[in-house]
């Protein structure tokens, strides 16, 4: 091969360079934690529109009895994907975005602590989502439901239902793969924010005194770090069944099905905390400062995350009631599930407790944190019922259980992004989303999710199965599910208002200067949008509230002096 000459090394390297320092090249060369942040989470409301839509035919097919909109392999890859989406391509990027952008600032950082890690782990995010959406193009996406369960993750299109092994269609080994991706990126990751958060930290920010959402990103690295082994060797067993002979699933062959759920399940509750604990950090930053208060009870809410983080690893059996598990592991499951809920009852408490008596303002992202409190409120309540075993034998695979489970992560998780993304836009992009417009999308949605989830409750109750892509229209069905069909439409026009309101902002908005909200943490203690280097100087923290005291210097140094 020939060797170059300098000349051509040099010309080389400044095409390099320029392409570097254009703008296109700026971002995707970049390794600056704000940029990645907002590449998360640009990609990941790209994929919320993609799991939407997926959302949006599914109910459309499930309007009226007999649905004739979609055939049983299309809905079943659909409601798939749409839950796979809405998980690890939405919800966990759109928190690993928020938290790339706004933890280092928070904490007085300039940078990650692994930066080139930080992009790597953005590139494997969007590759293993386009993989995974790519499964359509092939008519093989994954079409055993968002966990996957053994042994229909075995047996997918074209196999014989008494096949001991079977490999025929792709469906599987997309979603497997997927996941195996993903997971790479969420260790990548949980890393750097672990080592970012405590090797980094300003003078004077003891663990104390971090903020909240940087006490939530913490806990959620660390249950990321512990519990993605489980579903990665669930994930490689499987993909060794099905194409190296092995019977890990196979209970025909000596295997064990439920060997799957075990090993999903011990990962897949601790990932319910993952998709929620940030969100409770960002309702934990949002509402004292437009309560024009401090956190009431910060030390509970810190410390009761840790809890939670903690008993998630215990509660896993609960969705493994119904597979005939011996009655001590049925107390032991139902009691640490009723457990779990103290600890989340006691943030619930110092939220409202936070609110009552303050000067409350009620901008749109304080009512999305007000409505995350009653959404998540009313998905507790119907998880903690899910704890009794007589009751979820009832309704285990109902939409009862759909109904809980979209109170908590939509009601709760996405009421919580929306609020974090109009407190802090300011901060990204140096203007103000519209308050109007805020609050309309904030209303649709409210009506929106509770036309569509509340039905599925008294529908589970009636006995509707989970899964189904079709009924019969003498069930008592009907008109439940028709308002649900309609709620989803409602909260697809809200989402419309918030990407006018994002597309206008952008084009014309008003613009925020550097601290809109007269807010009390170290990011607002910097240019919007911050410089790349994020502070000319790293600030020193004396209290929980440091850009508070900056503000008023007089009584940050009385409570010096008196404590």
């Amino acid at each position: 091969m020939a060797t170059r000459t300098i000349g051509e090394s040099i010309r080389l390297t400044k095409r390099r360079k320029s392409f570097s320092e254009s703008y296109i090249g700026e971002w995707i060369m970049t390794i600056d934690h704000k940029k990645l942040g907002i590449m998360y989470m640009v990609t990941a409301f790209f994929f919320f529109l993609v799991g939407g839509t997926e959302a949006l035919l599914v109910r459309t097919q499930l309007a009226v009895p007999d649905g004739k909109v979609l055939t049983a392999e299309i809905y079943n890859q659909l409601f798939t994907m749409h839950g796979t989406t809405m998980i690890f391509l939405f919800v966990m990027p759109m928190l690993t975005g928020f938290g790339n952008y706004v933890v280092p600032l928070m904490i007085g950082a300039r940078d990650m602590a692994f930066p080139r890690m930080n992009a790597f782990g953005y590139w494997v995010v969007l590759f293993g989502g386009l993989f995974l959406s790519a499964s359509f193009l092939f008519g093989q996406a994954p079409n055993a439901g968002w966990f996957n369960y053994a042994p229909l993750n075995e047996l997918t299109t074209g196999c014989g239902a008494t096949a001991v092994s079977c490999t025929t269609g792709l469906n599987t080994d997309f979603w497997a793969l997927g996941i195996l991706m993903l997971g790479v990126s969420s260790i990548a990751g949980s890393l750097n924010f672990v080592v970012t958060i405590l090797k980094m930290r300003a003078p004077g920010m003891t663990i104390n005194r971090m903020p909240l959402f940087t006490w939530m990103t913490l806990i959620t690295a660390f249950l990321l770090l512990f519990s993605l082994p489980s579903v990665t060797a669930a994930s490689i067993l499987l993909l060794l069944d099905r194409h190296i002979g092995t019977h890990f699933y196979q209970a025909g062959a000596g295997g064990d099905p439920l060997l799957w759920q075990h090993l999903f399940w011990s990962f897949g509750h601790p990932e319910v905390y993952i998709l929620i604990l940030p969100a409770f950090g960002m309702i934990s930053e949002i509402l004292p400062v437009f309560s024009r208060k401090p956190i009431f009870g910060y030390t509970f809410i810190a410390w009761s995350g840790v809890a939670i983080g903690f008993l998630s690893f215990t509660v896993w059996a609960h969705h493994m009631f119904a597979v005939g598990l011996p009655m001590v592991a049925q107390a032991f499951f139902a009691t640490s599930t009723t457990l779990i809920a103290i600890p989340t009852a006691v943030k619930i408490f110092n939220w409202i407790a936070t609110i009552y008596g303050g000067k409350v303002r009620f901008t749109a992202s304080m009512m999305f944190a007000v409505g995350f409190i009653a959404m998540f409120l009313i998905g507790g309540l119907n998880g903690a019922a899910l704890a009794v075993v007589p009751f979820d034998y009832q309704v285990t695979d109902t939409y009862f259980v759909i109904s809980h489970l979209h109170y908590v992560l939509f009601g709760g998780t996405v009421f919580a992004v929306f609020g974090g993304i109009f407190y802090w836009f300011p901060k990204i992009s140096g203007r103000l989303l519209n308050e109007r417009l805020g609050k309309w999308q904030f209303w649709l949605m409210l009506v929106g999710v509770n036309l569509t989830f509340f039905p599925m409750h008294i529908l589970g109750l009636l006995g509707m199965p989970r899964r189904v892509y079709t009924y019969a229209g003498n069930l008592g069905w009907n008109e439940l599910n028709l308002l649900s069909t309609i709620g989803a439409f409602i909260i697809a026009v809200s989402i419309m208002v918030f990407v006018w309101n994002f597309i206008v902002t952008l084009r014309s908005g008003e613009k925020a200067g550097d601290d809109p909200w007269d807010a009390y943490t170290l990011e607002w203690d910097t240019s919007s949008p911050p410089k790349a280097y994020n502070f000319e100087v790293i600030p020193t923290v004396r209290s929980r509230r440091p850009f508070y005291d900056k503000k008023n210097p007089d009584i940050a140094d009385w409570k010096t002096a008196t404590h």
